[in-house]
């Protein structure tokens, strides 16, 4: 079998091309994904859209209906930096999908990517930073009420620190958020993650490899979960333009590397969503964010999965 790889054609709607937010990044991962050899279309697996009930396990309801119908408040249009389509709205719950049959393919197979998700910024009741639901948060819920685990890490290596993950489960015991971001990035005010490591700007590649080689052999051992949901943001990427760290490609698929071996050496399932990442050449931003889908085969393969 194949590394699983979810995907779906939902995820670029159309869009304003002169966005801040790439929202054509998705579909032009797919294109370098299968440029290059990874996969075929064929391969990759679709989701279904998320349910409302699995949303509001992470959401107040109300919030939930006020977005699909488009009928935000002015100011939660401005926290979130996104225009309102129904396209959107389906791709949003769609990505979320995404996630969760991630998690799935994760928990069967041990490693499985996905070509989205990562909304980290989405708050319990009301969106932020161009997150709407917050996929991690929503998996974490997910599983745990389900039984299909007892305890899930966040492993967040997105440049932004994840406050609504933190937020939304600050009281959840068995869900442990970990955020390795840059210390003086958005948002300006931090919440509270079970583990938050700040880093300085300008940090390079050998000096965070260390940190996460550090943090993953400390925490692992100590919770032990039964998945780990990592979050892996190329916004820490020297040429990203909302970053403030200089790591390589090199640097970041060292990391990504790390992070799967780390968590399978220990039997531990893994799943990878892309997080953020922005750059005006989205071609070269699709090729970084498709690191952590090449650097997940090289450990597929290695590892016999």
């Amino acid at each position: 079998m194949s590394l699983p790889l979810i995907y779906h054609e939902d995820y670029s709607p159309a869009f304003p091309p002169d966005h801040r937010f790439p929202m054509d990044k998705f579909r032009l991962l797919h294109d370098h994904l299968i440029d290059s050899g990874l996969t075929t279309d064929a391969q990759l697996f679709r989701p279904e859209v998320c349910p409302d009930d699995i949303l509001a396990l992470a959401h107040d309801p109300s919030y939930i209906r006020r977005y699909m119908d488009g009928d935000l408040s002015r100011e939660d249009q401005r926290r979130l930096g996104l225009p309102w389509s129904e396209d959107l709205a389906r791709r949003t719950v769609r990505a979320v999908g995404g996630s969760l049959l991630t998690a799935e393919k994760a928990l069967q197979h041990g490693l499985a990517c996905h070509l989205a998700g990562g909304t980290h910024h989405a708050h319990y009741d009301y969106p932020a930073g161009f997150c709407i639901f917050n996929d991690l948060a929503i998996i974490s819920h997910y599983l745990l009420q389900s039984g299909r685990v007892d305890r899930v890490l966040i492993f967040d290596c997105d440049v932004h620190q994840g406050d609504g993950t933190a937020r939304i489960l600050e009281h959840t015991d068995d869900a442990i958020t970990v955020s390795l971001h840059c210390e003086k990035n958005f948002p300006a005010r931090k919440a509270q993650s079970d583990w938050d490591i700040p880093l300085p700007m300008g940090m390079g590649d050998d000096d965070y490899l260390k940190v996460v080689d550090d943090t993953l052999n400390y925490l692992l051992p100590l919770y032990r979960p039964d998945l780990v949901l990592y979050d892996a943001g190329v916004d820490v990427h020297k040429d990203d333009a909302l970053g403030y760290l200089q790591l390589t490609d090199d640097g970041v698929a060292r990391r990504d590397e790390a992070v799967m071996r780390h968590c399978l050496a220990r039997d531990i399932p893994v799943m990878g969503v892309i997080g953020g990442g922005y750059s005006k050449d989205r071609e070269a931003l699709a090729r970084r964010h498709g690191i952590l889908h090449h650097s997940a085969q090289r450990v597929w393969s290695s590892e016999g999965l």
